[in-house]
């Protein structure tokens, strides 16, 4: 027997199992096989499935996200141009209307001016006829008393009065306008 087991022994392939631990192998391989394929498997690919179908949704969310920011953000941009220009029309409108206040500003000033000068010459013009209606009438009286002197009678009568002083005066109005109109022709 001994020469049997060792010739058994020698025969088998060392490589190769024996037949029932192969068959106890692939049956047992199968029995595996099958409850990876049954149970195991769908599982497995439906956990996949919905990764992959949340890792492309995401990649969609997040696409449309960039889409929605660029709008927002190209919307942004101009409302920021519509801002600048608003700005600058507002800056033109302020700049316009400050010089039209300074115009009229300047205008009322001249205006004013004006009145102030005018009312001053008017005033001037009243003090100067005043004044030379006062030095009239006090010429008339000292001229009265002094040709009274002279001609050694009274000049109390109002009419003769009267006539002597404008007389009087007359004269020194003709000789004031000879005398000015003589400096006149010697300054040309």
């Amino acid at each position: 027997m001994n020469a049997l087991t060792t010739l058994a022994e020698e025969t088998q392939n060392p490589l190769l199992p024996p037949i029932p631990e192969l068959v106890i192998g692939l049956i047992a391989f199968a029995i595996v096989f099958f409850f990876f394929a049954k149970k195991l498997l769908p599982n497995i690919n439906r956990v996949l499935d919905e990764r992959r179908a949340a890792i492309e949704g995401g990649m969609e969310e997040a696409e449309a996200r960039k889409a929605e920011a660029q709008q927002v953000l190209e919307d942004y941009r101009a409302q920021l141009a519509d801002a600048r220009h608003e700005a600058a029309r507002l800056r033109q409108e302020a700049q316009e209307q400050g010089a039209a206040l300074i115009a009229e500003m300047r205008a009322e000033g001249q205006r004013q001016r004006e009145e102030i000068i005018a009312a001053g010459h008017a005033q001037i013009e009243a003090d100067r006829k005043q004044a030379a209606q006062t030095l009239r009438q006090d010429v008339g009286k000292l001229a009265t008393d002094l040709a009274g002197k002279l001609v050694g009678e009274s000049l109390e009568d109002v009419a003769r009065q009267s006539r002597v002083i404008d007389r009087f005066l007359d004269e020194l109005e003709t000789k004031a306008d000879a005398t000015a109109e003589t400096k006149a022709e010697a300054g040309r």
